[in-house]
């Protein structure tokens, strides 16, 4: 029996996270599910978008799996998934990207897979806002010490990268190759820059590097460069490992070869715990629809199955997604070739179909 926190999400995340609770109990696999709120819902009920409450659940069942939760853009509460992986130190996060047939795509066979740090990086959150005190401040003491002009109008935004972050999510891309019989890691970066921070990373990177050398490949790419090769020839890629900012974006390129972030799954993944939620954003307006894709919160569903060693019932589970796929009947608006298509069916009965196929 497994205990697992749900978090069912903002917007149609209560929607998809259902989709994918149905999907895991049908599998067979023994489930005591603990659900707790966070985001909207949350800042409604408890004053506070990430509360005590939720974050001792995923520390008491070391497992979650969640629904998209909105973040504010540029005003609001700040990102609650954010500071979900900073509590818990999830500072390894997983994004595959595969290409399932029945999927629009302009690419096939694509099979890649981006592990991002964590808990670092701009993302880090240590930001100071234009015209207060404390950035005055720290634009004098900057400019001092760097010699270089800061205009006095300025917000400031803090990027530190450690060499024990670094060491730690190259390290993990590494297992995770060894693991997953992947032939190649590949370090994204912007060290011709950046020569500091993102410098330090590259140079960790190769460090890690040369303890796997003969069993697994290694390279690097400026991440400028990473987002025309993957456009160009994405098939010379399979493990990507990222600061935090570039992992981002990129993971959102590779999203986008394979058919969109509708079918793309995430985990993130600490040491001793993990959440699984779906890459996309909680799209409130089509709350309450029936209408949403539920595709990348059960590929996520997958990910947490096989976290937990349930490996046939993670297999079972995503060979009947990419039939129901492939089929191409009993799936929502967004993967019919037309997405007008009246015989598109909701979220809940894709589920079902998926259900009937394992």
């Amino acid at each position: 029996m497994h205990k697992i926190t749900l978090i069912p999400g903002d917007g149609t995340g209560r929607e998809v996270a259902n989709a994918a609770k149905m999907c895991v109990e049908a599998t067979g696999v023994k489930v005591e599910w603990e659900e707790v709120v966070c985001g909207e819902e949350a800042l409604k009920k408890f004053g506070t978008p990430l509360p005590e409450s939720a974050l001792a659940s995923i520390r008491k069942n070391r497992v979650a799996i969640k629904g998209p939760i909105t973040t504010p853009v540029g005003t609001g509460f700040s990102s609650v998934n954010v500071a979900l992986r900073k509590e818990l130190d999830l500072y390894a996060c997983v994004r595959p990207c595969r290409t399932y047939e029945g999927v629009q795509s302009r690419y096939k066979d694509i099979d890649l897979v981006i592990i991002r740090e964590n808990t670092e990086d701009l993302y880090a959150g240590i930001e100071f806002a234009k015209g207060s005190p404390d950035t005055a401040r720290l634009i004098k003491e900057l400019s001092a010490l760097s010699k270089k002009n800061i205009r006095e109008d300025s917000a400031i935004s803090i990027k530190p990268i450690s060499e024990f972050a670094s060491k730690r999510i190259v390290g993990f891309a590494f297992e995770y190759a060894v693991k997953n019989n992947r032939k190649k890691v590949t370090a994204v970066h912007k060290a011709n820059i950046q020569k500091c921070t993102d410098g330090l990373f590259l140079e960790t990177a190769r460090h890690v590097a040369k303890g796997y050398e003969g069993r697994v490949a290694f390279e690097d790419r400026i991440v400028d460069n990473m987002c025309m090769q993957l456009v160009q020839k994405p098939k010379e890629y399979d493990v990507l490992v990222l600061p935090n900012l570039y992992g981002d974006i990129i993971s959102d390129l590779c999203a986008g070869l394979i058919g969109g972030l509708g079918v793309a799954p995430g985990a993130n993944i600490g040491e001793t715990m993990a959440v699984f939620e779906p890459t996309h954003g909680s799209a409130p307006k089509y709350a309450g629809l029936n209408k949403v894709n539920p595709t990348a919160t059960i590929l996520s569903a997958v990910l947490m199955l096989k976290y937990l060693k349930e490996d046939k019932a993670a297999d079972s589970l995503e060979k009947a997604v990419a039939a129901v796929i492939k089929e191409g009947k009993s799936v929502t608006y967004d993967l019919k070739p037309d997405r007008n298509d009246p015989t598109a069916v909701g979220t809940v009965e894709m589920a079902k179909a998926i259900i009937g196929k394992l």
